[in-house]
């Protein structure tokens, strides 16, 4: 699916109309999302990157980068499903909801937590909800980011917000929640921990998933580990680690993503040529959301909603 761009010792760089599309990152912990973009902004030789979906640095897993031209899809890709592996602690919460904030509420004698119970509560967070973003967060709030506000101490309070958890599995319980709690590795004592497969809409927090999973039960909760397995059509399979990207820079080329990203109209020499200048073309019935469009030579032309063009790549 992908075509390689060589940025090895002693090969040439490839134009930026060659660079043009989208590079899928395994993103390891420790490091931001703008650090990626920034390491692939060295790689591919130009400034022109961006990213579609934030991941905290403790998380890891796929990420969309866009490299040029490509940097125009990502405001559409950030509106696709996301899937994720997450490990939450429950009996622990977190100034952060994850295990990278400071503790501030631990169930020193808590009680077991029955399968019932965590059926229900996991029922209750899956489907449409309403969702609180952490106070930790980029949401922008007066103008400034929460995070920022928040370390200052003016945690803002935030609105929530509606949200789609299409799938919220359990697949691990170890500890107190779990039968018997012997099941290794072992949670510290007094708390429990839960394996999860989480499929959501954009926008949707896992750590504010781990936290209202937490309040559910009366436990307290937090994320202690997380991995995105998918975004959209790209998952796991197609990414490439930072270190391979390093000896061989991966791009799938605009064309390329365009089709696997959305669905796809053909057309005619007219219809091409009115487009590529901003003009409008009859819609096409029964086909929502953003269409990429391409011409007779196979070159995208734009992304169009209805006969209105969104973004003009010719």
């Amino acid at each position: 699916m992908a075509t390689t761009n060589s940025d090895s010792v002693g090969g040439a760089r490839p134009t930026r109309e060659q660079q043009s599309g989208l590079i899928i990152v395994d993103k390891p912990s420790g490091l931001t999302s703008h650090d990626v973009v920034a390491r692939i902004r060295r790689l591919a030789g130009t400034r022109k990157v961006g990213h579609a979906g934030t991941l905290d640095p403790m998380a890891t897993g796929v990420l969309v980068v866009g490299v040029e031209k490509a940097t125009r899809l990502l405001g559409y890709l950030t509106l696709t499903e996301k899937e994720y592996r997450a490990t939450i602690r429950l009996g622990e919460s977190t100034s952060t909801d994850d295990a990278e904030g400071e503790r501030i509420d631990s169930q020193s004698n808590p009680r077991p937590v029955t399968d019932d119970e965590l059926r229900s509560a996991v029922k209750a967070l899956t489907g449409e909800i309403m969702q609180v973003p952490p106070k930790v967060s980029a949401i922008k709030v007066n103008g400034q980011r929460a995070y920022k506000l928040t370390r200052a101490g003016q945690a803002p309070e935030l609105a929530a917000r509606p949200v789609t958890v299409h799938e919220f599995t359990i697949t691990a319980v170890r500890g107190s929640a779990a039968p018997g709690g012997d099941d290794p590795p072992e949670p510290p004592r007094g708390c429990a921990e839960i394996d999860a497969t989480i499929r959501c809409s954009s926008g949707t927090y896992i750590r504010s998933l781990a936290r209202d999973l937490g309040t559910a039960l009366g436990t307290g909760g937090h994320l202690t580990a997380l991995r995105r397995t998918q975004v959209g059509p790209y998952g796991e399979a197609e990414a490439s680690s930072l270190n391979s990207l390093q000896e061989r820079l991966v791009v799938l080329p605009l064309e390329n993503a365009a089709a696997a990203s959305f669905p796809r109209r053909e057309l005619g020499p007219e219809e091409a040529r009115i487009l590529s200048h901003g003009g409008r073309v009859p819609a096409t019935a029964g086909t929502p959301g953003p269409v990429a469009a391409f011409g007779p030579d196979g070159a995208l032309i734009a992304l169009i909603e209805n006969d209105r063009p969104l973004v003009v790549f010719a």
